[in-house]
């Protein structure tokens, strides 16, 4: 019974073809295409002031060097938050869920805010390795510490985001199990349990959103550091 808690993070697969490359292509199909009119419907109106609000809080801390990655950033952000959300639908699959899939996304990017500053400003770059002011006997600890912090960025950013959706799925399920094998035991019981339940699920909505964003706004900080 306890493998069965773990079936919902297996990549589904028909005929053995893997499907994930369609569960995560598929949300991209619900988003509306923009056009040339100037009054649009209600839905690409909240799309776009949706877009520009996310683009705006993203790139605040950047200059304007930085700003030529808007779109990469925004880009990321709909992506994660949209298949986050869909995950919560019941019998879906959330490919986030998968670390092998969140470090695909977190260590080019990281590798890539890395090369920008080591090919405009090498100095300033490489010295973020060793504080200013640091003591003589100090100096070869504190490079291999700050080596070290640097080069598990991309594993803390996959990581988080898989291990904060895989434990809310995994609690969604275990309430929802113990909801229903008490409904003919202790019905009032079972009730309290599904409250908590839509509690959960409400949480989890904000997990989804705040996951997303946390995950672009530290490539943020990571670029602005290198910029």
């Amino acid at each position: 019974m306890n493998l069965s808690f773990f079936d919902q993070f297996m990549s589904p697969s028909l005929l053995g073809i893997p499907l994930i490359l369609i569960s995560t292509l598929f949300p991209t199909l619900l988003f509306p295409s923009p056009n040339n009119q100037w009054i649009s419907n209600r839905l690409s109106t909240l799309q776009l002031w949706f877009l520009h609000m996310t683009t705006k809080q993203l790139l605040t801390p950047l200059n304007k060097k930085g700003h030529k990655w808007a779109l990469i950033f925004t880009s990321l952000m709909t992506f994660l938050l949209t298949i986050n959300l869909l995950g919560l639908l019941p019998y879906t699959f959330t490919p986030t869920t998968q670390l092998s899939m969140n470090m695909a996304l977190a260590f080019p990017l990281w590798l890539a805010t890395l090369l920008t500053g080591l090919r405009n400003q090498p100095s300033a770059s490489l010295g973020h390795l060793l504080p200013e002011g640091t003591p003589t006997p100090l100096i070869p600890a504190l490079i291999l510490i700050e080596t070290t912090s640097l080069l598990i960025r991309p594993l803390a950013l996959g990581v988080r985001l898989t291990a904060n959706l895989t434990a809310g799925h995994l609690l969604i399920q275990l309430i929802s199990t113990a909801t229903t094998a008490l409904l003919p035991l202790m019905p009032a019981v079972s009730m309290l349990t599904t409250s908590i339940l839509l509690l959960l699920t409400l949480l989890e909505v904000a997990v989804a959103m705040i996951q997303a964003y946390v995950f672009v706004l530290l490539l943020t900080l990571y670029l602005q550091e290198n910029i």
